[in-house]
């Protein structure tokens, strides 16, 4: 009987140890989280008043940001939004954090893999923020040089102007992020193309009637500058 009692109480024993061992990292991690969670909840308010103190929702009414999540149904201030992923980033990173004090060899390997990952992520982030400015930038002054010029275009030039900047920067985007970068060279280089071949046969089927007129409006005024004749009758 003691025999049975010890083969049943053995196994429970070793668990009870390996709980036991297992425990301060376990609190070490709740600890972390709690923190964690409270810092991020500081640091959101701060980045949230200080954003609302430099007028950083103006400045994005003016930039198209506001106008671009409005279109995707968000209708939360862009201050309030940039706070919101700051505090969920450091969310993130805490967790991360918290899973490494566990000392599980697993979790060790995801938390190093994310944590290799995170520069692309904040590179790709940049480049997407940067490359949104670019293009609202440079298809206003596309619009503004063309409509000045009297281009009867300047609308569809500027539009296309910023789709292909647009293009250019989700493509960077994704190939610093390494999502299948073959299938986005392909594609992009596809899409690029396609844009360039539209845009140019757009332009030249409607540019025939522009050169009509300005081919007739040269050769009548060669017309009128040339010399007459002058024939005498006898």
């Amino acid at each position: 009987m003691t025999e049975f009692l010890n083969l049943m109480l053995e196994p429970l024993q070793e668990v009870f140890l390996k709980f036991k061992s297992f425990l301060p990292n376990l609190l070490a991690m709740l600890v972390i989280l709690l923190v964690g969670i409270l810092l991020a909840k500081i640091l959101r308010i701060i980045v949230v008043k200080l954003l609302i103190a430099v007028k950083f929702d103006s400045w994005s009414d003016r930039m198209g940001f506001t106008t671009l999540i409005r279109k995707g149904d968000v209708w939360t201030k862009p201050s309030a939004i940039l706070g919101a992923i700051v505090f969920w980033l450091l969310a993130i990173v805490t967790l991360m954090v918290g899973l490494s004090a566990l000392k599980v060899a697993a979790i060790d390997q995801v938390v190093g893999h994310f944590f290799g990952y995170m520069p692309r992520v904040f590179s790709a982030s940049i480049i997407l923020v940067v490359g949104y400015i670019l293009a609202g930038f440079v298809s206003r002054a596309v619009l503004i040089t063309a409509a000045n010029s009297g281009f009867h275009y300047a609308k569809l030039l500027a539009e296309t102007v910023r789709v292909l900047l647009a293009v250019m920067t989700l493509a960077m985007v994704m190939e610093q992020l390494k999502i299948a970068p073959n299938i986005v060279i392909a594609a992009f280089s596809i899409i690029f193309g396609g844009i360039v071949v539209a845009l140019s046969i757009a332009f030249g089927v409607g540019g025939i009637g522009v050169a009509k007129r300005m081919i007739e409006r040269e050769a009548t005024e060669t017309t009128a500058e040339e010399p007459k004749d002058e024939i005498e009758h006898i």
